[in-house]
C-alpha cells in the first residue's frame, strides 16, 4: 500500500491495523535492558513486604521507586 493511500484510509477513519507490522513496533525511550543488582537480604525482605502490600511483583516496586527518585532528581 502506498503511503498516500494509507494516510487517506487513516484520515477517513477506516481501520489500518491489518497494514501494520506490530512485531517491529517500538516505544521510544521504553526499550528494556536487563541488569543484575545485588541487594542485602533485609532490603529484599522489605521489598517483598511492600510488593505483597501493593499486590505487585518485587520488580514493579523497584521500578516504581527508581522512577520516582529519578523524576525528583531531574526536576531539581
Amino acid at each position: 500500500m502506498k503511503a498516500k493511500d494509507f494516510d487517506k484510509k487513516f484520515d477517513e477513519g477506516k481501520s489500518i491495523v491489518k497494514h501494520l507490522d506490530f512485531s517491529k513496533a517500538r516505544r521510544p525511550k521504553q526499550e528494556q535492558k536487563r541488569v543484575n543488582v545485588d541487594f542485602p537480604l533485609w532490603m529484599i525482605q522489605s521489598l517483598d513486604k511492600e510488593a505483597r502490600r501493593l499486590g505487585v511483583p518485587r520488580q514493579s516496586v523497584i521500578k516504581m521507586w527508581l522512577a520516582e527518585r529519578l523524576q525528583r532528581s531531574s526536576a531539581c
